[in-house]
């Protein structure tokens, strides 16, 4: 007994599969979401929309965020969660990884995935998407993640991206492209929901 779905073999041999070609620049833009309120039933949220936070405060944080929480799912369904450093560019989440981790694995058969950032006192902002994993950018673009990045170049850190590793197949570059954003700072009171249209692109 492996405790695996059926089909699927143990060990999951090889790397994720990458999409052929560079990331496009400029990348599609993405509709806004549409703002909703969570549906907990007994939390106490209230069930209109006054007091909602806006989608650029949602982005604004995911930006300056230093530590992502990454939940992945297992061949045999058992949850992984990991931290890690990523970069929030074009509406969309960044991060490298090589193939050979276990989050990478996990998302070559399920790329399904939350990701989560702390705020002060009890704040936070859950993202729910797709991740798709890439091998190279074009030029602007990558100039623009590094950019996005640099927040891990100054001290005590001072870790600074190196785009060729993004090019590398035992490496690559994560995007991830949200579904559903979950966001508050005062729960339930600025408990808020946003929704992208399916396919995420708008004019």
């Amino acid at each position: 007994m492996t405790g695996l779905p059926p089909g699927v073999p143990p060990g999951v041999p090889g790397e994720p599969p990458a999409v052929p070609g560079l990331v496009p620049d400029p990348l599609p833009v993405l509709s806004q979401p549409r703002v909703e309120r969570p549906s907990v039933p007994s939390y106490g949220i209230p069930g209109h929309l006054a007091g909602t936070l806006p989608w650029s405060w949602a982005e604004e944080r995911l930006a300056t965020a230093e530590t992502y929480w990454v939940a992945t799912t297992r061949p045999d369904g058992r949850p992984h969660l990991m931290p890690l450093w990523a970069a929030w560019h074009a509406g969309r989440l960044w991060f490298e990884g090589g193939a050979a981790t276990r989050r990478a694995r996990n998302l070559a058969l399920e790329p399904s995935l939350a990701v989560a950032i702390d705020l002060p006192i009890d704040g936070a902002v859950v993202v729910e998407g797709t991740a798709e994993r890439h091998l190279g950018l074009a030029p602007g673009l990558a100039d623009a993640l590094v950019a996005a990045f640099a927040k891990y170049a100054v001290p005590p850190r001072s870790y600074r991206v190196d785009p060729a590793n993004w090019a590398d197949p035992a490496g690559g570059l994560w995007v991830v492209t949200p579904r559903i954003v979950f966001g508050w700072t005062e729960f339930p009171a600025d408990a808020t929901r946003w929704r992208f249209a399916a396919g995420g692109a708008g004019p």
